[in-house]
């Protein structure tokens, strides 16, 4: 079965019914368990349910109305196996596809916990950078390759453009500050690395070499920057609703924002100061674009999926009739 999801939920006794009669109701949903006054803290009656993932909005919503976020508690995880023909045919009875349904609130969580500004957020990107400083002195495209997957800012990016779809400020605030943040002290402690490095012998030359064939692009932002940008984005975003982690890491191949911060950082220690220009040019092309078209995929998500909703409707009323 494709996509399926595992709802467990601890219920105050008064609403079981209610939600039983909910879940009755989501064509996605089915193996409906209850076991009465399972829980012990909050204390309360365990309901446990196969939801087809394009269902998972309409039951979420359906629990929240009821208070069951309040007043108990609903967890959803993803089935990597189920055999279960009344679980086929209730995945074929939602609607869509798995792939094209986005569920807004595990959304959330991602983008949200990618914008707490943590110790592990500062030194991954740090270490990221760091690596990236070492390709542009030795003008090795292995290195920037390491330093954009294991950069962590994606999810920040993925915020900002959640929050401009959201109409939330404060949400792209917290991201926006999160990414400032942490792209400064990485960005401080590679300059730090960098000057030391230079003073003890490490790096032997006064000035970035001129001639970087394989790595020139981390500086030298064009109109395929912005491009590559907005394709990342959109890819980006996609991954993350659709829980597409092995493209994700195609996204943090793509794009050269820690490439150019590493390189930002060394071109500051060896005062080269058209590569200065130049790797502040990439980051703001690339963060512009990724924005642009994460935002926009966002939209463009939400409106496909309500057509989907219409169609579903649409048939219905066609059944009962």
């Amino acid at each position: 079965m494709w996509r399926v999801l595992h709802l467990r939920a601890i219920v105050p006794p008064d609403r079981t019914d209610a939600v039983c009669a909910a879940l009755s109701d989501c064509a996605g949903a089915t193996n409906v368990v209850v076991f009465p006054g399972a829980a012990r803290s909050p204390r309360g009656d365990l309901v446990q349910a196969d939801i087809a993932r394009e269902s998972a909005n309409e039951v979420l919503d359906a629990l929240q109305a009821l208070g069951i976020d309040k007043d108990g508690s609903i967890a959803i995880e993803n089935i990597d196996l189920s055999m279960s023909e009344v679980a086929e045919r209730a995945e074929r009875r939602a609607p869509g596809h798995g792939d094209d349904a986005v569920v807004w609130d595990e959304f959330d969580r991602q983008v949200t916990e990618g914008t707490i500004l943590t110790w592990s957020f500062i030194a991954f990107l740090a270490l990221a950078t760091q690596l990236a400083a070492i390709a542009a002195l030795i003008d090795s495209p292995v290195l920037v390759v390491g330093a954009m997957v294991l950069g962590p800012e994606f999810a920040a990016v993925a915020a900002i453009c959640y929050g401009l779809f959201r109409g939330q400020p404060q949400r792209i605030w917290q991201a926006v500050k999160a990414l400032v943040i942490g792209f400064a002290a990485a960005i401080v402690i590679t300059y730090v690395c960098a000057l030391v490095s230079k003073r003890i012998g490490v790096i032997e030359t006064d000035r970035l070499p001129a001639h970087r064939p394989l790595t020139a692009f981390i500086y030298s932002p064009d109109r395929w920057s912005f491009i590559v940008a907005l394709l990342a984005g959109a890819a980006g975003v996609l991954s993350l609703t659709a829980g597409k982690s092995s493209a994700l890491v195609g996204v943090f191949i793509s794009v050269t924002t820690v490439p150019a911060a590493g390189n930002l950082a060394v071109a500051l220690a060896l005062r080269h100061g058209t590569e200065i220009t130049g790797s502040l040019e990439q980051l703001g092309v690339n963060f512009a674009g990724m924005i642009i078209a994460g935002t926009v995929t966002l939209f463009l998500q939400r409106a496909v999926w309500s057509v989907v909703l219409r169609q579903r409707g649409r048939s219905a009323a066609e059944r009962s009739t």
